[in-house]
């Protein structure tokens, strides 16, 4: 029987998202064999365009994962079109692929960011990333002075609701589940000085004419006119590969994200953690200067440990 071959690199990245190009590009440019392994499945596939990042306002996150692969192959950097499903250490990692093919490492950055569970409302998932939005900074420009609904999925909503008012002055806030007496004195305060209107009962669905939203109805018929909706998506961090290794994780009103140091470091020796995998509020650019950090400083522990070796 033939042993299976296992193609060793310095480092595997497992994510192609922002964060793990940015890491894998430092490293290729620091002359580290390093593979991506990307499933394809970035969290902002939805949007159109993204927002607020110098001199990439307005691109779209296709054309923008696609400049950052073609900016990695220049340094050697392979990248396969596959999915981690497990990783042991014996020293080195061996990361498992879907494909059947197993890779090792060095060092392991887990970029493999969260998944987005939508409230289960008629509406939503359809127009998610068009009228359906969930991140005024993201959006809000592009939507602004228009009619916001914002349907709530917890309490915390209120926080969202008070935020998008920046951007419009006809704010509805849509209790749907959440009962007027789950909110605080002063949320209630908050809401009325910022002129947001509560409306409590559950929503039914969002209307939807040709290719817009036009409405919100609610279980008892009555139906709120409404551009854009707000709303704020269950995150589901996908730190799978994290848990097989041990690390250790902090709850967070988020949801669970593993303990990281500055550069991302997680408890695990030899494993970084950047962008969604290490947090819920890590936009597009902090995602790229959380893996470009990441990377730096992999190259520079794996050259002291290598001269400290050679002594």
């Amino acid at each position: 029987m033939t042993e299976k071959h296992t193609e060793s690199y310095e480092v595997v990245v497992v994510g192609g998202g922002a964060a793990g190009l940015s890491a894998a590009l430092v490293l290729g440019r620091a002359r580290r064999r390093t593979l991506v392994v990307d499933a394809g499945e970035p969290r902002n596939a939805p949007a159109a365009h993204m927002q607020g990042y110098l001199s990439r306002d307005g691109m779209s996150p296709a054309e923008f994962l696609a400049v950052g692969r073609e900016e990695i192959a220049r340094y050697g950097v392979e990248l396969v079109r596959d999915r981690a499903v497990d990783v042991t250490r014996d020293g080195d990692f061996t990361v498992a692929l879907a494909s059947g093919r197993s890779v090792r490492a060095r060092r392991l950055v887990v970029a493999t960011g969260l998944r987005d569970e939508l409230p289960d409302v008629p509406g939503v998932a359809e127009r998610f990333g068009n009228d359906v939005l969930h991140c005024p900074y993201c959006h809000g420009w592009e939507v602004r002075d228009r009619a916001f609904g914002v349907l709530a999925t917890t309490p915390l909503s209120v926080h969202q609701a008070l935020m998008v008012s920046q951007w419009s002055k006809d704010v509805t806030f849509f209790l749907h589940e959440i009962a007027e007496s789950d909110l605080a004195d002063d949320d209630l305060r908050r809401l009325a000085a910022a002129g947001v209107k509560v409306v409590p009962g559950e929503v039914a669905e969002l209307m939807i004419e040709g290719d817009r939203l036009t409405g919100v109805r609610l279980a008892d018929g009555t139906v709120h006119a409404r551009e854009v909706v707000f709303t704020a998506p269950r995150a589901v961090p996908q730190t799978g590969l994290l848990e097989k290794l041990g690390a250790e994780f902090q709850e967070t009103p988020f949801g669970s994200y593993p303990v990281v140091d500055p550069t991302g470091l997680t408890s695990v020796p030899g494993v970084w953690a950047a962008g969604n995998a290490m947090g819920f509020a890590e936009q597009v650019v902090n995602a790229a200067a959380g893996g470009y950090r990441a990377g730096a400083f992999i190259n520079g522990e794996l050259l002291m440990t290598d001269l400290d070796a050679a002594l």
